[in-house]
């Protein structure tokens, strides 16, 4: 009987309950189909801190290797590493991870040759329809040539690459404590930070995919609670927490007090378009600040605005040559990094603005925190279109505002706007309103908020 997999293969990864929802047999399906969809002859693998990650890693290399596919497995890495081996080997690559899930999850996300993204119209549905095939038919032909499968250690490298983007060694010395949530952060980071001249005060390092401290996604207020109350204790210059697979990262400043991913964005932005002679594409999505176009402009940039999707980041970052993308998510993208996020390359880029100046973290970002905003506020629903659909009618026609579905249904005035947007995968609405003031704000949230709760 064939594999359902409608449940498993999401919109830019594959991501389940293992072994209920998928395993090894079908990881390596997911070997074979991959390498047969993009065409390759080398690829390169690797896996987070999951207790299911190594076998299902290790299936899915097989998979491929029986296809004639010779296999680099690098081991435990974060998902950016991951993409370091793709851009700096040249090959399609695998990491097995389900990022910030609970710990029966596990999931892959795959890139081409160059850490280009594989998503659903980029070769995943493809993928999917081959292992539904062969689930139900048999294991498809073994190549007459196996591939072989041989390891590399790349976190040196990777170390080196991040180091060369960013320069850190005149700063002043720094205390940063980093929450690594048991996650792979716990892995690269004393190999990042190595020689810098950074008092490092680890918190969760150990690597344990079931995580017994807090659920490795610093964006849940909950799980930076202890980040912030040890940056404080320690007296501490700013703190760092870093998700499962260490591809986000999220900073506190030397009160404990969470900076927004807008803001570290609008930071960022500034200092690669300093890099880059002050000209240059920068891609943001609807939900980040309005401070990020404006900051970009400021600084000699040009701002684009996105869906919300790293899928649709790469695309664009890939389209007009941005030197640097943001997500409101803490998703970085860099075109020195293969258009691929990293939060690791954002971290470095936030030690050197702060070691690069005497002031506290908190009056660097005062300058990039500018408007009031009401942070993701989600509600379930019965019927997602038809409560945009009231937003919709409700706003239309009046004076002074504008409407826009980029992304879900964006409002807009002159001194506010909110989006609203569905989940693709619960019923839900995710509202996100931003005003010049507080007041306004909670205003505009509220008002919003009580028409899409009907």
């Amino acid at each position: 009987m064939a594999a359902d997999l409608s449940q498993i293969v999401k919109a830019y990864d594959v991501r389940g309950v293992v072994p209920d929802q998928w395993d090894e047999p079908l990881a390596e399906l997911f070997g074979a189909a991959f390498v047969q969809v993009t065409g390759a002859d080398a690829i390169v693998i690797g896996h987070d801190m999951r207790p299911s990650s190594p076998g299902l890693s290790r299936a899915f290399a097989r998979g491929a290797a029986a296809r004639g596919v010779d296999v680099t497995e690098i081991g435990l890495c974060s998902t950016d590493q991951l993409y370091y081996a793709s851009g700096a080997l040249n090959l399609p690559g695998a990491m097995f991870t389900a990022s910030h899930n609970p710990a029966k999850y596990n999931g892959i996300k795959m890139c081409r040759a160059g850490a280009a993204p594989v998503g659903q119209d980029t070769g995943l549905a493809e993928i999917r329809e081959l292992v539904e095939g062969w689930s139900e038919s048999g294991a498809p032909e073994p190549a007459a040539t196996q591939g072989t499968i041989t390891q590399r250690d790349t976190l040196e490298d990777y170390a080196a690459h991040l180091r060369s983007l960013v320069d850190l060694t005149s700063i002043r010395p720094l205390k940063v404590v980093v929450d690594a949530g048991n996650g792979m952060g716990g892995h690269t980071v004393p190999t990042v930070f190595a020689g810098l001249p950074l008092d490092l005060v680890p918190m969760y390092f150990e690597l344990d995919g079931t995580f017994p401290n807090h659920e490795a996604n610093p964006l849940d207020p909950a799980n930076i609670v202890d980040l912030q109350q040890r940056v404080r204790t320690e007296g501490a210059d700013l703190g760092i927490a870093f998700d499962g697979d260490a591809d986000r990262c999220f900073v506190v400043d030397e009160n404990g007090d969470p900076v927004s991913p807008s803001a570290i964005t609008a930071l960022v932005a500034g200092r690669e378009l300093a890099k880059h002679g002050g000209k240059g594409v920068v891609i943001h999505n609807l939900i980040t600040s309005w401070t990020v176009p404006e900051v970009v402009k400021e600084n000699g940039g040009t701002p684009i605005r996105t869906r919300v999707g790293h899928s649709f980041i790469k695309a664009e970052m890939a389209r007009t040559g941005a030197i640097f993308g943001g997500e409101h998510s803490a998703h970085y993208y860099f075109r020195d990094f293969w258009n691929a996020d990293t939060g690791m390359l954002a971290a470095l880029h936030v030690l050197a603005a702060l070691g690069g100046q005497e002031g506290p973290l908190s009056s660097l970002v005062a300058q990039y925190d500018r408007y009031a905003g009401s942070g993701e506020i989600n509600s379930t629903v019965d019927d997602q279109q038809a409560r945009i659909a009231a937003l919709k009618s409700a706003y239309e026609g009046r004076e002074g505002i504008t409407l826009d579905e980029l992304d879900g249904l964006t409002v807009t005035a002159d001194d506010w706007w909110f989006n609203v947007r569905p989940s693709n995968t619960e019923p839900l609405l995710r509202l996100n309103a931003e005003a010049r003031d507080e007041a306004t704000m909670a205003k505009v949230r509220d008002e919003a908020l009580a028409i899409i709760r009907g």
